[in-house]
């Protein structure tokens, strides 16, 4: 069973989503197999934080997002939550979101709705996935920010620093 597998079934087996949950009433815990979970009484609904802006600020504004990327709760402060909430959130964020510098494009093709790239970094190569409608961020730096269908994250510090076929294949994302 996959990830996605798994975080469609639970979500089936719990119902509904949650909705408007205060950051201090919200309770998470983390399952043996590593996914966080949003607890609502007997409702167990799987979830994965991701980082909104800024990321200089990494305790603070995260949106939990279930298997369809629908927000179910957003947490201002993680300190706001209990320590075992807190404690389950940091240990997933610290599992799920790294980021990878990106230092060449080999190829970016596009294939129904999704766009795949084969990159190395300076982590070594990767492929990754993007969504066709989801561009990269801008960053303050100049550089740019792509955040893959797994929500990790791939970062171009600076485009213009790349070899020509790179360029190209990433100037159509540039303003």
């Amino acid at each position: 069973m996959t990830s996605q597998d798994s975080m469609n079934t639970t979500k089936q087996e719990t119902g509904e989503p949650a909705k408007g949950i205060e950051t201090a009433k919200l309770r998470l815990e983390r399952r043996a197999d590593g996914f966080l979970v949003l607890v609502e009484g007997d409702k167990r609904t799987l979830v994965r934080p991701r980082c909104c802006f800024p990321w200089s600020k990494p305790g603070r504004y995260l949106s939990l997002r279930d298997d369809e990327d629908k927000e179910l709760a957003f947490i201002c402060e993680l300190s706001e939550l209990d320590p075992d909430s807190r404690s389950a959130v940091e240990q997933s964020l610290t599992e799920s979101v790294f980021v990878l510098t990106v230092t060449k494009v080999e190829s970016s093709e596009e294939d129904f709705e999704i766009r795949n790239w084969k990159v190395d970094t300076r982590q070594g190569p990767r492929t990754f996935q993007t969504k066709i409608g989801e561009w990269p961020i801008d960053t303050p730096g100049g550089g740019l920010l792509f955040r893959d269908v797994a929500g990790d994250l791939f970062l171009v510090e600076d485009p213009e620093s790349l070899d020509e076929k790179s360029w190209k294949l990433l100037s159509g994302f540039l303003d």
